[in-house]
C-alpha cells in the first residue's frame, strides 16, 4: 500500500504522520510513504518580477524544508522508509495531481492546517482534497 501524507507544518499534519506510521507498522503488506508539502506561490508571483532571480524560490524551498523537517526526523527515528515531494501551486490541486501520478492507494492528511479561519471544522485544503480524490482520503484530527 502506498501512502501520500500531506505536510504543512501544523499539529494536524504531525498527527497524520504519526497515525500513518502506526498504520504502516500494523500492515502485513509492503508499504511505502511519500511525504508531500505544497508551497502556495500564487501570492508571490508578482514579487518574482521585482526581486533577484531565485530569491522567492529559495524562500519557498526553505518553507518546504521547514514543513518536512519534523516528519522526516520522526520517520527516520521509527525506521520507516519514505521519500518526499515538494510542489508549488495550489495545495489541493498539487496533492490530487501527485496522488494520481504516483498511483497512491491513500492520502493521509490533517483535518485543519494553518488556516486563519479558526471556526472552520475542516480545513479548506482537506475538504477540497477529500471532494476531488478518486482514492480514499484519511483525515486525522489533531
Amino acid at each position: 500500500m502506498k501512502f501520500l501524507i500531506a505536510i504543512d507544518g501544523s499539529k494536524a499534519s504531525e498527527a497524520a504522520v504519526k497515525y500513518a506510521a502506526r498504520l504502516y507498522k500494523s500492515m502485513k503488506d509492503e508499504c511505502h510513504i511519500t511525504l508531500i508539502t505544497v508551497q502556495d506561490d500564487s501570492s508571490l508571483r508578482l514579487f518574482k518580477k521585482y526581486t533577484p532571480k531565485g530569491t522567492v524560490d529559495d524562500y519557498l524551498r526553505e518553507g518546504a524544508d521547514n514543513n518536512l523537517a519534523w516528519a522526516i526526523k520522526y520517520l527516520n527515528k521509527t525506521g520507516l522508509a519514505h521519500d518526499m515531494a515538494i510542489k508549488f501551486g495550489h495545495p489541493a490541486e498539487q496533492i490530487i495531481k501527485e496522488s494520481k501520478s504516483g498511483a497512491f492507494d491513500m492520502i493521509v492528511m490533517g483535518t485543519k492546517g494553518r488556516s486563519t479561519w479558526s471556526d472552520t471544522l475542516l480545513g479548506s485544503v482537506a475538504q477540497r482534497v477529500s471532494g476531488l480524490s478518486k482514492i480514499p482520503v484519511l483525515l486525522i484530527k489533531a
